[in-house]
């Protein structure tokens, strides 16, 4: 295994994620910096010429020079802090984003937001780590999952395919010479012609590969058992499964290389590239899920998309169709609009929010509030102020949920005392184990 940089297993948060971390390492890695999906604006990690480390709300593994490799796990402080404070090891949790991601996909159409959730750097050498350090197959299992149990809701499916069978006294499609030769008539089986012919039915190339994939899964669960006990998962295949019983999983490897979708059947589209980023993670080999260690290309996943995704399923689970989500107006993009009570709402992937000011974000809500376009989305009238929140995670607030929504605003606590009609909501984010 590579020369382990930096694991935040132990290391990371000691520090409020985002202030610097000291380290002692080679000037060769001064000003390196690692880019989520090649954007300027999105750094994973950034090692400034103090020798501190920066990190900002990504998690995952990739190399950090020729022979080190970083690794950043989900990790919140479970107690308030200030900045720059030492932050005691047994307040440090590990963020369940698995139960996270589970909560976002119980709601139709957010399984299809998920395109920037993650990067896998597939042109990079792999990393050797441990399963129980494989942060991204869990997540795309799960995501798997939820456009599989949408693509069953709607129904699979049918397509053209082609058949080979060994037809008695009949001819269909076009005859194979050798194989009827050669199973037939030196065989003495004379009535007997192999013949390959298409066939319209659920067993086409994208349901064998769905299938296969959803055989590799039951495989992989013993090795993850958070997600083998999760009741969650066990109803998705239950729910799943029975679809599927009369498609075959026979996959050819260069077949699911090369296999191209509808751009109609969208969830089909997703489904099959996460079907191909699944396989192709473990070689194709239904075996390498049993090893202890695997060999995973470099990727990042955006703990702040998570979040935000994972926000989205609790205004859903509280106000149903009342919230839109990611509506632009004048070319700005809001997170959600709330149509009742009338709302614009932001969420902030920032504990920070706990002890900092809110000055920045603040000012960029409040101007998305005043356009024109939100007023008349909304229908409220032009000489009222429109509210505006911020939510944001913390371990210490005690809610779980928005089901004490008023309260919750009323609550002097949420108000920002600065602005008129501004308010910031604290949520308790699912954890694991205490590192």
């Amino acid at each position: 295994m590579s020369n382990l940089l930096f694991n935040s297993l132990t290391e990371h948060h000691k520090y409020p994620n985002g202030e610097p971390i000291p380290l002692g390492i080679d000037a060769e890695l001064l000003h390196k910096e690692i880019l989520f999906q090649s954007n300027p604006e999105k750094k994973c990690i950034e090692i400034k010429k103090d020798n501190t480390l920066h990190t900002n709300y990504y998690i995952g593994v990739d190399w950090i020079s020729a022979d080190k490799v970083i690794y950043v796990a989900p990790k919140l402080n479970t107690k308030i802090t200030a900045p720059q404070t030492t932050i005691d090891s047994s307040t440090l949790k590990e963020t369940d984003f698995i139960k996270m991601l589970f909560h976002c996909l119980k709601y139709q159409g957010i399984a299809n937001e998920l395109d920037e959730l993650f990067e896998i750097k597939w042109e990079q050498p792999k990393i050797e780590i441990e399963q129980k350090r494989d942060l991204l197959t869990p997540l795309l299992v799960v995501q798997f999952l939820g456009l599989l149990k949408t693509i069953v809701r709607k129904g699979l499916k049918k397509s053209y395919y082609k058949i080979e069978h060994n037809l008695n006294s009949r001819v269909k499609g076009r005859v194979l010479m050798g194989k009827t030769l050669k199973e037939n008539i030196f065989k003495n089986k004379n009535l007997n012609t192999f013949c390959s012919y298409d066939e319209f039915g659920l067993n086409g190339l994208e349901n064998r590969l769905l299938k296969r994939t959803l055989s590799f899964i039951k495989s992989y669960l013993p090795v993850y058992a958070k997600l083998n006990t999760d009741a969650y998962i066990q109803n998705l295949f239950n729910y799943i499964t029975p679809a599927f019983e009369t498609v075959s999983e026979e996959v050819n490897l260069n077949d699911i290389r090369y296999t191209k979708t509808n751009p109609f059947y969208r969830e089909y589209e997703e489904a099959i590239k996460l079907a191909k980023m699944i396989l192709k993670r473990y070689g194709y080999n239904i075996s390498n899920v049993e090893k202890q260690t695997i060999n995973t290309h470099p990727f990042w996943i955006d703990m702040s998309k998570l979040f935000e995704l994972y926000v989205l399923g609790l205004l859903k689970e509280q106000f149903k169709n009342q919230v839109i989500y990611h509506p632009t107006y004048n070319s700005k993009e809001l997170d959600y609009l709330l149509l009742s009570p009338p709302m614009v709402i932001d969420a902030k992937y920032k504990p920070r929010y706990l002890y900092t000011s809110v000055l920045d974000d603040a000012r960029q809500l409040s101007g998305y509030s005043r356009m024109h376009k939100v007023y008349d989305a909304l229908k409220y009238p032009k000489d009222k102020i429109i509210d505006c929140l911020i939510i944001y995670p913390n371990q210490e607030s005690n809610n779980k949920d928005l089901s004490k929504f008023s309260e919750l605003i009323k609550h002097s606590n949420s108000k920002i005392g600065e602005y008129v009609n501004f308010y910031k909501i604290a949520i308790e984010l699912p954890v694991v184990n205490e590192i």
